[in-house]
């Protein structure tokens, strides 16, 4: 799944973004996927106790949200988008559309708005809830607080940054940029279809 995983992506995405440093790639929250070698192309794979993803936090609308979600779906996915990127925004109709087309046991998208904090300011809150209702992205969407921050958001630089975990909250990887529908459906199969 891992080499499979690491082709797709280096084969057929082009990687876009918001960020402060403009390199995109694929990478991993514990480098437990792949180190890719940008001279050599060269994938070398480790194997490393995964990383268990935690936290709890509430969504724009101000209820109780728990990493405790990722056992109702064989497969999360995590957006991490900001409202000033345009990458992001572009994306999430379809992120909208794909959440739809399946059923929650199987695949379910979450999204944290990262420049929206808990206890921030209420015009940036109901900025973020017009973004996601003009884009119809329909998913659960998580303002920012320190333990989202502290376990998965802090080590990135650019946005949308989105991970991909398992139904036991392992970190499966995660990938910088923004994609077309076709090409994160087809990522989103594959990872399922290696998925037990």
């Amino acid at each position: 799944m891992k080499r499979r995983l690491i082709t797709l992506v280096l084969t057929g995405i082009i990687l876009t973004g918001c960020a402060q440093n403009a390199e995109s790639d694929i990478k991993n929250h514990t480098d437990s996927i792949a180190s890719v070698e940008t001279d050599s192309e060269e994938i070398a794979e480790t194997e490393q106790e995964p990383y268990i993803v935690t936290f709890e936090g509430r969504t724009l609308e101000g209820e109780e949200f728990s990493s405790e979600c990722f056992g109702e779906s064989k497969l999360t996915m995590i957006n991490v988008w900001a409202t000033y990127c345009s990458p992001c925004l572009n994306e999430m109709p379809d992120l909208g559309e794909i959440a739809s087309a399946y059923d929650k046991s199987e695949f379910q998208i979450l999204g944290i708005v990262s420049d929206v904090m808990e206890n921030g300011e209420d015009s940036q809150l109901e900025y973020a809830k017009e973004l996601v209702t003009e884009t119809k992205a329909d998913y659960p969407h998580l303002v920012l607080n320190e333990s989202l921050y502290t376990n998965l958001v802090g080590g990135i630089d650019s946005v949308p940054t989105t991970f991909f975990v398992n139904q036991e909250g392992e970190m499966l990887g995660y990938m910088v940029g923004a994609q077309s529908k076709d090409a994160w459906e087809e990522l989103i199969s594959e990872l399922l279809a290696d998925l037990p």
